[in-house]
């Protein structure tokens, strides 16, 4: 049997790129291993479609998102975030701060892209204010995105506020064209880089290891409290507090440095994205046209693949192939229009959870990622789900199958070896965190999909 399956792999290659019928069909019955006729069939069944909300999302990163923008079809999505700050063990000034005085303390957001002006969606001119509250309770390992920072922070007293816009057009053309990196800075007061300071003198065990740090400084959160129109891509926080030091020059005289110390968000600490959608409720209505995606922590889509009526029909054949193609609206026409996300994951509907926090990627087995969006065609495509269609009948055959389809971000590596030279392997596939829309059609056409199958008959 393993030759005659060889020989049948090798032979079904024309016929399942021959496409998908409307009828049930046998084609390449010349096909003839020994004394076997190998009957090859395409079907045709008709999928479901709904919009899903996502109440929380996983959302492990050192990267985060803030702002505030409305969309007239997606809502109003708010994005801020909480972070601890990462500390050597041990940490000690590099030197002696003159007088024992601190100079200043700022924070900055970084939010650096592929050009000098960096990443955002939205009005790059649109007034904002970022805002920082100190957090009062330890921050826990909770990284879905339904976080309420009321309950880790003393809202009423601020640490400082800074307006901005995401473009700075205070910043001169030559200066952007060398290393700057637009950031926000927000001024905190000189008194808690003192304290900082002071507790290394007094009590330097706060600063053995991150764990007794975090409990003397257990971190910030940061938000937007004025504007809308804008969400930026955050790619770093630091903080950073000045002072000056002596230093002896050859005349033996004092003279002072100016220099400081940094705390940056690592992935060895904690930080928590939050994402606050609102307005949605057109998305979630029952719709004959249209599925959704929203992002982050918005909408996705639930396929149902009717496999209580596949399973009788394909009993004693082998699925080869399944193809599933998602056709895409074109994007509204308003200023500002979201962007369709650039990638999909499916997955069964019960497994997001453990995909998500186990860190897992596609195994085309169940889980499929699709190629990257195709804006010529606008689709979505997934060359074959054959394996995921083959797992649900084994398992559980006399229920259909719910998927989630899913915008992510996809992380890999290209393989240079000799055999596998330029095959991108997947290193790391996580929720999408940057705002997106899309609409999917759901009409007739769309919603067909061609299972090709086959069997031996003597």
């Amino acid at each position: 049997m393993k030759i005659k399956l060889l020989i049948l792999g090798l032979g079904l290659g024309a016929s399942i790129l021959a496409g998908c019928n409307d009828d049930v069909s046998s084609i390449g019955t010349s096909i003839q291993p020994g004394d076997d006729t190998i009957a090859v069939y395409t079907d045709t069944f008709r999928i479901q479609a709904t919009t899903v909300q996502l109440d929380s999302i996983y959302a492990r990163s050192t990267s985060a998102q803030l702002g505030e923008l409305y969309d007239p079809l997606y809502g109003n999505l708010v994005s801020d975030y909480m972070c601890q700050f990462y500390c050597p063990n041990d940490f000690q000034f590099a030197h002696t701060p003159y007088e024992g005085k601190i100079d200043s303390v700022d924070f900055c957001i970084y939010y650096n892209g592929t050009n000098k002006n960096g990443v955002w969606v939205g009005d790059s001119l649109a007034p904002m204010r970022a805002e920082i509250f100190e957090i009062t309770s330890p921050l826990q390992k909770n990284f879905y995105t339904n976080i309420d920072p009321a309950k880790y922070c003393n809202m009423q007293k601020s640490m400082g506020a800074q307006a901005y816009t995401a473009y700075n057009a205070s910043i001169s053309d030559s200066l952007r064209d060398d290393d700057y990196s637009p950031h926000i800075r927000i001024k905190m007061p000189t008194e808690f880089g003192q304290k900082l300071y002071d507790e290394t003198i007094k009590n330097p065990g706060a600063f053995k290891n991150q764990e007794t740090f975090n409990e003397f400084f257990p971190g910030l959160y940061v938000t937007n409290t004025f504007g809308s129109g804008n969400i930026l891509s955050v790619a770093s926080s630091v903080l950073r507090i000045y002072y000056n030091h002596a230093v002896k020059s050859t005349a033996g005289k004092d003279s002072l440095i100016k220099t400081w110390e940094a705390f940056s968000v690592t992935k060895e600490v904690i930080q928590l994205s939050r994402f606050k959608n609102t307005d949605m409720s057109q998305l979630l209505q029952p719709n004959e046209d249209y599925a959704f995606f929203k992002t982050p922590a918005g909408v996705c889509t639930r396929i149902v693949l009717p496999t209580k009526e596949i399973t009788p029909i394909m009993k004693e054949r082998i699925v080869n192939n399944l193809p599933l193609e998602l056709k895409a609206m074109p994007q509204e026409n308003w200023q500002y229009a979201l962007n369709p996300p650039s990638y999909l994951l499916i997955l069964p509907e019960d497994s997001i959870k453990s995909f998500f926090e186990g860190n897992q990627v596609n195994n085309n087995v169940t889980y499929f990622l699709s190629d990257a969006y195709n804006e010529t065609t606008r689709t979505y495509t997934f060359p074959n789900l054959a394996n995921l269609l083959k797992y649900q009948i084994e398992k559980d055959p006399d229920n259909d199958l719910a998927l989630l389809v899913i915008p992510v971000d996809w992380t890999y590596t290209t393989n240079n070896s000799y055999y596998g030279s330029g095959e991108k392997i997947t290193t790391a596939i996580t929720n999408y965190l940057a705002p997106s829309g899309v609409k999917i059609r759901k009409d007739e056409e769309v919603m067909k999909i061609g299972i090709t199958s086959c069997k031996y008959a003597r």
